[in-house]
């Protein structure tokens, strides 16, 4: 196995990584750390975010500098602010046991007069945005003529920012025989044109393929009609409890509508993007990064540099018109190591381009239904039955606390009290989803009713289509049940799971397939539940209509029943009036 010895670092450096938990060399720095410390050509580093390839570039620009020699000697572009201050974090954190070494950030936002006092003190090593340090060339504060080494850190990055004319402007101050180093997710005809123009005869390093995605990140699409959205992002958030999240929108105002309705419905959210001043933007991103806020609404140009290492998800509020633009999203998740979602909430029109991008990246969506309520409180329930029985419990000091309060609640029995822990956790979900309907936009009609309507077929009264049938039709392992009752009635999945729990004793009964119609609905049970979920709900009274229920026969026509019995149910009301 090869380590970061055998790559040439130095002790010095070996043990400030070492400090910071680095034992192997990650593939990037396989490949990068040799070339910038021994070899003659420029590179081209090809490699999303999170592959490590600060360290790749970081060890060896350090290494390369004379401590002795106080002026700057290496030069570092980043997009941002904030990508600008982590890089030079890390750097500051490898050297920490090389005396005299001085790294600065150089950035907008801050006071400049600290930033020219520092240069004239002597720094070996700027990493600076492009705005800032022409600023700064042009007060005459900032000499480059005694750099060796410049790396352009997310080149496509600061092109797509507009920073094209700043790069050609600050690399025709360095001296032509410095070595170069480009990192970028994608290779774009501009990046390539920097290429071209300033390096000279560059070896290209390839992590993974050209745009393609992260290698840990699943691609997850789920489909809805426009105006159900919102609904679907909330019911994502609220499948996966312990998110950790950016939500990406194309725009300032949906970002900060977003959040605000996010905000607004309970949920731990800030949004980030332009309108915001430098202090509100830090203030948003020390509290994502500390995880005080657990989801974060923002635009691509708000997050860029935003560096952390441990989301969960990337949900895309839409897709991307740029496929650059969707892989530097996904590529903030399933970093160093860990697996990671990135999610597209589309509509119909959009799924064109998340074809097109599927072909760019090399990675196939997988098509998911929208969490359905009842998953949902049961992955809720299951994650506080875990947080329970991980909680750290500190005996001594909860000791003296339990006598009064196992006084106060021993009426009550284990299950019930159980009931009321959950409930106090749940009962905003419970009320929430408790008739919330199914969001998931059908993309084709049952082919048999496509087929009629082409022939220019019209049936009156109930068509026995196959997505009819396949209403009478229960899953594998599972029962079919008929109830007379529908959504004419206001009767919902949440009151069908609620009358249930409360008539059918013993052990719970697992709900599968719910099909909710007009005047009747049918769902699923497992076969060996059939006959006593039928039981209990014959002669049950639903707000004045007697319930009738059977095993459900896939070959009758309940749609057709169901509006005679309707109809001869309004004339005998009729007639006794």
């Amino acid at each position: 196995m090869t380590t970061f010895e055998d790559l040439g670092v130095r002790e010095d450096l070996l043990r400030g990584i070492a400090d910071m938990g680095f034992e192997t060399p990650m593939p990037v720095q396989e490949k990068v750390i040799p070339v910038l410390l021994d070899g003659d050509h420029d590179l081209v580093g090809l490699a999303q975010t999170g592959t490590g390839k600060t360290a790749a570039f970081g060890l060896p620009v350090i290494q390369r500098v004379d401590i002795s020699d106080k002026r700057t000697q290496a030069l570092i572009l980043a997009p941002t602010r904030e990508l600008c201050l982590q890089i030079a974090g890390d750097l500051a954190d490898y050297s920490k046991y090389i005396d005299g070494l001085e790294v600065l950030p150089v950035y907008g936002g801050s006071s400049i007069e600290s930033q020219i006092r520092a240069l004239k003190r002597g720094v070996q090593i700027i990493v600076a945005t492009p705005g800032r340090l022409i600023d700064l060339i042009n007060r005459g504060v900032v000499k480059l003529d005694r750099v060796h080494t410049v790396v352009l850190d997310e080149a496509d990055e600061m092109l797509n920012m507009g920073f094209v004319d700043s790069i050609n402007d600050i690399l025709s101050h360095v001296p032509d025989d410095r070595k170069m180093l480009m990192f970028s997710a994608t290779m774009p005809a501009e990046v390539a044109k920097i290429a071209k123009r300033f390096m000279k005869e560059p070896q290209e390093v390839v992590i993974g393929t050209r745009n393609e995605g992260a290698k840990n990140v699943r691609h997850i699409y789920y489909m809805v009609n426009a105006r159900d959205k919102y609904l679907a992002l909330k019911r994502v958030v609220d499948n996966s409890p312990n998110i950790y999240a950016i939500v990406f929108c194309r725009t300032r105002r949906d970002t900060q509508e977003i959040a605000d309705n996010l905000i607004r419905d309970g949920y731990n959210a800030e949004a980030l993007h332009g309108d915001l001043s430098q202090q509100q933007r830090d203030i948003v991103m020390k509290k994502f990064r500390d995880r005080v806020v657990r989801i974060l609404v923002a635009t691509d140009v708000a997050a860029r540099g935003l560096d952390v290492d441990d989301l969960t998800h990337v949900i895309n509020y839409g897709l991307p018109e740029d496929t650059a633009v969707y892989t530097h999203r996904s590529g903030r998740t399933g970093r160093a190591g860990k697996t990671g979602v990135s999610i597209a909430i589309i509509h119909s029109r959009e799924k064109g381009r998340l074809r097109e991008i599927e072909r760019i990246i090399g990675k196939k969506f997988e098509h998911k239904e929208v969490p359905t309520p009842e998953h949902i409180i049961e992955k809720q329930l299951y994650n506080l039955a875990d947080r329970l029985e991980r909680v750290e419990v500190n005996e001594d000091e909860i000791s003296r606390y339990l006598p009064g309060v196992l006084k106060k609640l021993s009426w009550l029995s284990t299950e019930d009290l159980l009931k009321r822990v959950l409930s106090l956790e749940f009962n905003r979900l419970l009320d929430y989803y408790k008739d919330a309907p199914k969001i998931d936009f059908i993309d084709e009609k049952p082919a048999k009713e496509r087929k009629g309507k082409e022939k220019g077929t019209k049936e009156k009264g109930a068509k026995r289509t196959d997505a009819e049938k396949d209403r009478r039709t229960a899953e594998k392992g599972m029962a079919r049940i008929y109830v007379n009752v529908g959504k004419a009635d206001g009767f919902f999945a949440g009151n069908l799971i609620d009358m249930l729990n409360k008539n059918i004793p013993g052990h719970r009964v697992d709900v599968g397939r719910i099909d909710l119609l007009p005047n009747y609905s049918l769902f699923d049970v497992r076969k060996g539940d059939a006959s006593r979920v039928v039981a209990a709900l014959k002669g049950l009274d639903f707000f004045g209509k007697r319930i009738f229920s059977e095993i459900a026969d896939k070959d009758r026509d309940y749609a057709s029943a169901s509006a005679r019995k309707e109809k001869s149910s309004r004339k005998s009301k009729k007639e006794r009036r």
